[in-house]
């Protein structure tokens, strides 16, 4: 009877091909591979080398049964290697397929985290993030290296989203122009293109995992988050409350701007774990992706006609509170300025709230007029600036970081109290924090801004203020720093007076716009020395050198009919002190001896002007 020989025989076959309860059922559809060991049965009569050198043949005859059994004992030994080997070094058993793993040009967005001595992998998540994951829960992974994806893979259904990183030469000026075509006197404004991924290659995500770069102004970060914003937006599993959940590793926090503060339910060193709400990352996601667009149009697209703002979609609950605020500290120059302010917006009918925050240095009389005018008043306490020098404005600018503890409003437009305020402002609720104008180069200006009141995000400012460094030393500059990514309204909401080419053509236009009548502006901002600390006649700024940029008697002339059209009971306090009376004469002897073309050292003060406002004497 012929008897039956074995010999191992070493396959190497996809696991896509082939079920195994050795590894989780994730594993197969990511083209991973096993090794399966099958019997080669051969002829009774097969015979093995002859060995030693007398040269006798020895006949190794094995029966079915050995075989078998030999067979069970090396595929055991295998799989428990197998198992050992892909938990240590999983990138010399499987191999990905294109869809599961990141392409060259995404290999290539993790050849620009430089730096970074250890990688966002389960090894290093925290324990609230390991918590969530499970074997059938579907990671979205952004940012990740293939031997990340691999690891992510462990313990969930780990799928890497593909992009296309912007260029090195791609540069945060280029999505934040100093200027753009807001009138649409040419092509009108537009954006560059930031690639985001091709969403409908995947479906629904339990969550979306990322490691972000940690440079403020750089454009592959935004991408970054944009990328997972779209991600958890579109494709995250919403919980009861409408929230997708979003894990970020990052060294700094992750941008504010799109991840709220308040969203933030869990951190664990450089992680951080968000809650946020699908719907407002979809508002986000809706404008322009920086400012070298408006938020809210000028013109209706295609025509010559003004934009509707009805248009604008409803506040989303009629629960919402809404208010304008302003900030007083330091010192009581700008009273008469925010009791202008005040009138200026109730007169366009805004039935807005009107909250004044301020500290203990504004006499009790004056509190009193700013009631009157309309406003709300909440005492605060200071807020230093450390960065400053004792004893200058700029000292407690910081106090404006109050504004964030607002909370029992839902949203706030601050307006600076040297702004007056010409046509309804009210459609700027419908705008998300920071919304505002530009200032120069890629800095908004914070005259007027949009912002969302919350403790949290009071509280990691403060914790900021030692570590960022404001370029102007001001609170403008170190919001700045912080909200690097803001909404660009149309510069006609917070217009500044000034002339910086110093042109016929800005002037005359410039001057049009001040004195128009119906308004086309919706405000002014007043740089330079305000309209109460000059006569009414003409703007002072022309006698004083380094001020001339701001002048315009157009500016000047418009804030003073506001002002005579309030009561006289407020009107006097905007009255000239004695004190200031003698600094404008000095100017304007100063400006007469180094003879300033325009002539305006030439015009004098009527008598009324110097100390009647309206029938109120000065007592200065």
């Amino acid at each position: 009877m012929g008897l039956l020989s074995a010999t191992l025989t070493l396959s190497l076959i996809p696991l896509h091909q082939q079920s195994s309860p050795f590894l989780p059922a994730s594993n197969h559809s990511r083209g991973a591979w096993a090794f399966i060991y099958t019997p080669a049965v051969a002829s009774a009569q097969q015979s093995v080398d002859s060995m030693g050198s007398g040269g006798g043949m020895l006949k190794a005859v094995a029966s079915k049964g050995l075989v078998v059994k030999i067979n069970v004992a090396l595929l055991g030994f295998f799989v428990f290697a197998y198992v050992a080997l892909y938990d240590h070094n999983a990138t010399e058993l499987v191999s990905c397929s294109s869809r599961a793993c990141h392409t060259k040009k995404v290999e290539g967005v993790s050849q620009r985290k430089a730096g970074r001595e250890t990688r966002a992998t389960m090894e290093t998540a925290p324990g609230f993030l390991r918590t969530l994951l499970h074997g059938s829960t579907k990671i979205g992974l952004v940012n990740m290296e293939e031997e990340q994806v691999l690891e992510w893979g462990l313990v969930g259904r780990a799928t890497a989203v593909d992009f296309e990183p912007v260029s090195d030469n791609f540069k945060w000026e280029d999505l934040f122009p100093e200027w753009i075509d807001e009138e649409e006197e040419n092509e009108g404004p537009s954006c560059p293109e930031i690639p985001l991924p091709d969403l409908s290659r995947y479906g629904e995500m339990d969550a979306v995992v990322a490691e972000l770069p940690c440079r403020a102004r750089d454009v592959f970060r935004l991408q970054v988050h944009l990328v997972v914003a779209n991600l958890a937006a579109r494709r995250g599993r919403r919980g009861a409350r409408g929230e997708v959940r979003v894990a970020l590793r990052s060294a700094c926090r992750p941008m504010m701007e799109l991840f709220r503060c308040d969203d933030l339910v869990a951190r664990d060193g450089e992680w951080w774990m968000y809650e946020a709400e699908a719907r407002r990352l979809e508002a986000k996601l809706a404008l322009p992706v920086g400012s070298c667009n408006l938020a809210l149009p000028l013109w209706e697209k295609g025509a010559d006609v003004v934009y509707d703002a009805s248009k604008l979609a409803g506040p989303g609950s009629p629960r919402r509170r809404e208010a304008y605020a302003t900030v007083l500290h330091s010192s009581d120059m700008y009273v008469c300025g925010a009791i202008a302010l005040a009138r200026s917006i109730t007169r366009t009918g805004s039935t807005r709230d009107l909250v004044l925050l301020h500290d203990a240095s504004i006499p009790h009389d004056k509190l009193r007029a700013l009631v009157a005018a309309g406003w709300t008043l909440r005492q605060i306490e200071r807020i230093r600036n450390p960065r400053a020098r004792k004893g200058t404005y700029n000292e407690y600018n910081y106090s404006k970081l109050r504004l964030w503890q607002l909370t029992d409003y839902h949203e706030v437009v601050f307006i600076d109290a040297d702004v007056l305020v010409l046509r309804n402002l009210d459609l700027l609720f419908h705008f998300p924090q920071i919304s505002a104008t530009g200032n120069d180069g890629v800095i908004f200006n914070s005259g007027v801004m949009v912002i969302e009141p919350s403790n949290c995000t009071f509280n990691a400012l403060m914790a900021l203020r030692e570590d960022v460094v404001s370029y102007n030393g001001g609170d403008q500059g170190f919001l700045n720093e912080v909200f690097v990514w803001w909404h660009r309204l149309p510069r006609r909401v917070n217009f500044l007076k000034n002339f910086w080419s110093n042109t016929t053509a800005e002037a005359s236009m410039k001057n049009h716009l001040f004195a128009a009548d119906p308004p086309q502006l919706y405000s002014i901002h007043y740089l330079g020395i305000k309209p109460w600390m000059c006569y009414r006649e003409y703007d002072c700024n022309w006698n004083v050198g380094d001020q001339r940029a701001y002048a315009s008697d157009a500016a000047h002339a418009t804030w003073w009919k506001l002002h005579d059209k309030m009561e006289e009971g407020l009107q006097k306090f905007c009255v000239l002190s004695g004190r200031r009376r003698e600094q404008l004469e000095q100017e304007r002897r100063q400006a007469a001896e180094l003879e300033f073309g325009d002539g305006h050292w030439r015009l004098k003060a009527t008598q009324e002007s110097r100390n009647v406002t309206k029938g109120v004497s000065t007592s200065a």
